[in-house]
């Protein structure tokens, strides 16, 4: 299989015909400033060297190199076979509240926005871990599954919002059970949740789900987003209000995040400015066993560029050297 990784150099070969336009619409205009010196059968009689033949000869030779030339800058490649890639590394699912109240604006810009920020960086920093994100509110549901293409995390991750999860609450417990459930089969040990919530669990419990997942030999790592004071949620333009038409103030919940965590084996850390929480989580999943992963992928391309190339430069010398005298014929 043939593969072209700069493709868009292959318009350069439609310049081709170009060259022969250009050359013998010079010609033309040779023949016309030589006919001003006097007849034509004269004139080639008194230049009985040069040969009409050879320029054509030269251009073609100029062609077929710049055609040989752009194929190479369009770096034309042979392979795409699939082999089995082996890595060692963790599994990682991220569970996203993204519930109105992460709405609240104790971080800048809000502490949705702010934790998306920092599982950005987050993925910047993963070499071989594979790495999953699941958003949750009244519901949760697997928004990547487990991968290591951190480029579709990044895509995944910058289209999550509060409307990702059409039904409202905060059921913590579920998506730590949708993180059970969502791990690779070939991931026995090396396994962790990392929950980001404000920790106002109105729905289920997470504490239970936990624990399951530590008798399942995965931890459960939970950081706290939000302050002790609290904030309002602002929507619409307007602050969230309840039935009774008083203002909503959401709160950090730490004592539930610190049961969460100790339930499953794992830490609780509470979201800072500066210091979100995930490097010190990540710090303690990497003293975890690396578990090795295979993956079938396709093989890298080999780079067949630099035989045009010597292609190319061949017939550009030859044609260099090619003139535009005939050859004298001598016998003695």
């Amino acid at each position: 299989m043939i593969n072209f990784a700069q493709p868009q150099y292959l318009l350069l070969i439609f310049l081709i015909p170009l060259f022969f336009a250009a050359y013998a619409l010079m010609l033309h205009f040779r023949k016309r400033r030589l006919r001003r010196f006097g007849d034509g059968a004269l004139v080639s009689g008194l230049m009985p060297s040069v040969s009409s033949a050879k320029g054509w000869v030269r251009i073609t030779l100029f062609s077929l190199a710049f055609f040989f030339f752009a194929i190479g800058l369009s770096r034309p490649q042979i392979g795409a076979k699939l082999k089995e890639h082996k890595t060692k590394g963790v599994e990682i699912m991220i569970a996203l509240d993204v519930s109105n109240s992460m709405l609240a604006e104790d971080y800048s810009p809000n502490r949705l926005d702010r934790a998306k920020l920092a599982i950005s960086k987050l993925v910047d920093r993963l070499r071989d871990d594979r790495i999953g994100l699941i958003v949750f509110a009244g519901s949760s549901f697997v928004q990547l599954p487990i991968t290591t293409d951190y480029v579709s995390a990044k895509m995944f991750l910058n289209s999550i919002s509060t409307e990702s999860v059409p039904i409202q609450g905060t059921a913590m417990g579920d998506a730590i059970n949708t993180a059970i459930r969502s791990f690779s089969a070939q991931s026995e040990k090396s396994r962790a949740i990392i929950v980001i919530t404000d920790g106002e669990n109105h729905e289920d419990d997470p504490v239970a789900a936990a624990r399951e997942a530590a008798s399942m030999g995965i931890r459960v790592f939970t950081i706290g987003v939000g302050s002790d004071q609290g904030k309002p949620i602002p929507m619409n333009g307007e602050l969230l209000k309840d039935k009774n038409g008083e203002i909503v103030v959401t709160r950090l919940e730490e004592n539930t995040l610190r049961e969460v965590a100790s339930a499953g084996n794992g830490m609780y850390v509470r979201a800072g400015n500066s210091e979100f929480g995930l490097n010190p989580i990540i710090d303690e999943i990497k003293k975890m066993d690396a578990e090795e992963f295979s993956s079938v992928i396709f093989e890298e391309y080999d780079e067949q560029y630099m035989y045009f190339f010597a292609i190319a430069l061949a017939l550009f010398v030859i044609e260099m050297l090619i003139g535009e005298r005939r050859i004298r014929r001598r016998l003695f």
